[in-house]
């Protein structure tokens, strides 16, 4: 079969590589720890799974407007109104199956060849991947651990050109847990006008923060109206096997991303989206337990990582990821991710999967019980111990 070769260009997520490995390990009796695959391993909340059984029976279960259905999408305004101070309407909010399609439709329809789009890097590999397939120029922005995995500002300055038609921002951050300040923001904010380009804010993790506040950058002055605001129900309430997800943009953006959404899937599944209504408009006591044991789980791993000879890691400020530095092992990052699979039981990523600066770390989710990452702590020091 000879496939298009825009195929070539297309990449994909190393986490569910590194889950199957682990799988088939497991499938011959070995005892593996998972801490590769980033999702909560709470359930989701009783009220928002009962919402769902109660649309299934009222019959809804058929087709519905492509941007989603008019409540939720009231609702999703209303909120981030509500809690992040910027005001949205319903026409400006489009619901996807999970947050990924706002990635990929809002590149695609913003993005084309000789465009360049700035990334984060170490950063979300799919970033990277669209950017590619769409024709574009990836273009990383190095995230540094000296900084606390925010950017150097001049390294952005040099990077932001009259070819920049967006720039991606991930806050708080998939891999390293790194938050960005409004002081970060308004440097992004400054550049994006100054250069006429968008902005795509990932903010998937904004309700996993542990230390200050979340800050948008859509709510700066004079961004609403050239950032996409990305969000979505996976990580905030447990909801990953759902698929729902959404995305707040100018109105002309957003008619052509529902209409790109009219063209791949359709729309979201009618029952899901009720879901959804009550997770925003029900109670969040669910979601204030579940990131107060993440705070918990934090405090272990990473003084646990630190006490481990060639580790060191940094508290991250939010989502449920550490980026340990392991530049002092005598292996690569890739050759430390298939040792300790193996040699230790634990499923962990190398930093590479998240990027040519990723090179050097290891990343570990602590989306996963006390026991378990404790277990997961002796088993890495026995391992490292061999080396």
């Amino acid at each position: 079969m000879k496939l298009a070769t825009r195929m070539s260009r297309l990449g994909t997520e190393t986490a569910f590589e590194v889950l199957a490995k682990a799988k088939a390990l497991e499938a011959q009796g070995r005892h593996m720890i998972h801490l590769e695959i980033g999702e909560p391993d709470f359930d989701t909340p009783h009220n928002i799974s009962y919402a769902a059984i109660r649309a299934l029976t009222h019959g809804e279960t058929h087709y519905n407007p492509a941007p989603g259905i008019p409540p939720l999408r009231i609702a999703i305004a209303e909120d981030i109104t509500k809690r992040r101070g910027i005001p949205v309407k319903m026409e400006e909010v489009v619901v996807t199956p999970g947050a990924k399609p706002i990635m990929f439709f809002v590149i695609l329809a913003l993005a084309e060849q000789g465009d360049e789009v700035i990334y984060p890097n170490p950063g979300f590999p799919i970033y990277e991947s669209v950017i590619r397939w769409v024709g574009a120029k990836p273009v990383p922005l190095a995230l540094r651990e000296e900084f606390e995995f925010r950017f150097d500002p001049d390294e952005l300055k040099k990077l932001v050109n009259e070819k920049t038609k967006l720039i991606i921002v991930n806050s708080p951050q998939n891999p390293t847990g790194g938050v960005l300040t409004e002081s970060d923001l308004q440097e992004i904010a400054k550049l994006a006008q100054k250069f006429d380009c968008m902005v795509l804010s990932d903010e998937v993790y904004c309700n996993i923060i542990y230390e200050g506040e979340h800050h948008s950058i859509a709510a700066l002055p004079g961004m609403k109206e050239r950032t996409i605001l990305l969000d979505g129900f996976s990580k905030t309430y447990a909801m990953t096997g759902w698929r729902a997800g959404y995305g707040i943009m100018p109105v002309p953006l957003a008619e052509q991303v529902a209409r790109l959404q009219t063209n791949a899937n359709s729309c979201v599944n009618t029952f899901v989206q009720h879901a959804c209504i009550e997770a925003i408009r029900g109670p969040q006591n669910e979601v204030s337990r579940m990131v107060e044991e993440f705070k918990r789980r934090r405090e272990i791993i990473v003084d646990g990582l630190n006490d481990i000879p060639g580790f060191h890691c940094l508290k991250p400020h939010g989502a449920f990821y550490v980026f340990p530095n392991i530049k002092k092992l005598p292996k690569s990052s890739k050759e430390m991710e298939q040792y300790l699979l193996n040699e230790a039981g634990v499923a962990a990523l190398s930093g590479t999967s998240f990027g040519e600066f990723g090179n050097g770390y290891l990343r570990f989710s602590y989306a996963n019980s006390i026991d378990n990452i404790k277990l997961a702590l002796e088993r890495i020091r026995a391992a490292v111990a061999k080396l």
